[in-house]
């Protein structure tokens, strides 16, 4: 028998079909070219001939012009979901991105003396206003803030660490690693379980350039454990003449306590125990964009400003526009509760989310057998690990398919629909998605299902 592959038709032939003709009047020539080219060559390597060439093209067109980067609905339930985002922005901080990135701006320019400005004002005062700091500084993200902190203050230095604290954060990174990187030296102190005031001083020498406390975010010791108050480590830095530093993590600005959430650090409350700065996310349960926010004393801040990493690190003028929309939310902290995402998403409570998930099991298909269960939400983003948020579910009966083929299917849909899978059930948790997306909801599942 003859080898298939022999009868390959030849790109100027597959080029002369009126189908990839019509393609080409409105797809870049290059890119079909390119299509039919790697088919060709995958087909030559053993990999399957196309039967229906034009078919072939055009969806290979469609599929390289897509974005890689795109929006998805999140059904999880998983507030700050990293591989999806983090934080949703607010209505306020997309238009904000959209005005300053659609023309000429201010980032390095003043307007009232015509002269070269500073990108590092922008939001900095908001930021101090709404912490209580001296003053402020935003760099690309908070492990970012860090490496810039550590180097100004300790590198070739002493830092000091609980060896509880020796955390490895979201994708492998590790504190020491980063403590490294900084070019300072790690100096651990206590164990992993226990750490007093006594082992912070007892550390302290000629060599020591700071002391770090890192606030444990994505878990939580029980047990025989003892860890000093920050404040007191602050106070003993300050009547040792040593700079400290408290990494927060989150960058949670408002008190949410009354949701009985209570495991995070208001960031104004960290300023007030006296560390010389604070370190925190935006892009977590403060519900902005990527960036490193510090807040602190104004002689640090400023050295750290005009060190050549701050300029490596430095954020674009979208992240300063959305981050600063963000923050003006919280001059109110009603208002934010309301108008920032993630903020509306933890506050919503059980009747709201029975509400929601009985109108959402109303559109879904009555193939899929929806049905609401009880369940919990998850906050996410190594914030509040130990929280409990209560939620209602909708469970769907994935039938003809396999819980596993039907949530693949839905994550390669469009929009892309990720879902949770329980006891081979496709769980929808409304929390976590726009209050606007149950038509599109119910369509994603009904396209899930034809072949």
């Amino acid at each position: 028998m003859s080898d298939p592959r022999r009868n390959l038709p030849s790109v100027d032939r597959i080029l002369q079909d009126p189908a990839i003709q019509d393609l080409i009047s409105h797809a870049p020539y290059a890119l079909v070219i390119d299509v039919i080219r790697s088919t060709m060559a995958t087909a030559r390597e053993g990999g399957p001939l196309p039967t229906d060439w034009p078919a072939h093209v055009r969806e290979g067109v469609a599929r390289r012009s897509a974005p890689s980067l795109r929006p998805v609905l999140n059904a999880t339930g998983v507030i700050l979901h990293t591989n999806l985002g983090r934080a949703p922005l607010a209505p306020s901080a997309v238009s904000a991105i959209e005005s300053v990135g659609q023309g000429y701006s201010t980032l390095e320019y003043d307007v009232v003396s015509g002269q070269r400005g500073s990108r590092l004002s922008h939001g900095s005062d908001l930021l101090a206003n709404l912490t209580g700091a001296e003053t402020a500084l935003t760099m690309n993200n908070a492990a970012g803030a860090l490496v810039l902190l550590l180097n100004v203050l300790a590198s070739g230095r002493e830092v000091i660490i609980s060896r509880g604290e020796l955390i490895e954060i979201g994708g492998a990174f590790r504190i020491p690693d980063i403590l490294a990187s900084s070019g300072a030296i790690l100096k651990e102190v206590g164990t992993t379980n226990r750490t007093h005031l006594s082992d912070y001083d007892e550390a302290i020498g000629p060599d020591t350039g700071a002391i770090l406390v890192v606030h444990r975010s994505n878990f939580e010791q029980k047990g025989f454990v003892a860890t000093p108050k920050p404040a007191s480590i602050a106070q003993l830095a300050v009547s040792h003449g040593i700079p400290s530093i408290y990494d927060a993590g989150s960058g949670l600005l408002i008190d949410v306590s009354d949701l009985g959430l209570t495991s995070e650090p208001v960031i104004s409350s960290a300023v007030g125990w006296g560390f010389d700065a604070v370190v925190f996310s935006g892009d977590k349960l403060l519900g902005g964009p990527q960036a490193g926010c510090i807040v602190g004393r104004n002689a640090l801040l400023s050295r750290a400003g005009k060190h050549p990493l701050a300029r490596a690190l430095r954020v674009d003028k979208l992240t300063l526009a959305g981050l600063e929309a963000t923050l003006a939310l919280y001059r109110d902290p009603a208002t934010a509760r309301a108008t920032v995402p993630v903020l509306r998403m933890l506050c919503k409570n059980e009747a709201e989310l029975k509400t929601e998930a009985e109108a959402l099991a109303g559109a879904i298909p009555r193939s899929f057998q929806p049905d609401l269960v009880s369940g919990q939400s998850a906050v996410g983003g190594g914030a509040f690990p130990d929280a409990t948020l209560p939620t209602t579910l909708v469970s769907l009966d994935p039938a003809p398919l396999l819980a596993e083929r039907l949530a693949e299917r839905l994550r390669q849909g469009e929009p892309p629909l990720v879902v949770r899978i329980s006891e081979n059930r496709v769980l929808l948790d409304p929390r976590t998605l726009p209050a606007d997306s149950t038509s599109i909801v119910a369509r994603a599942l009904q396209a899930a299902l034809e072949p």
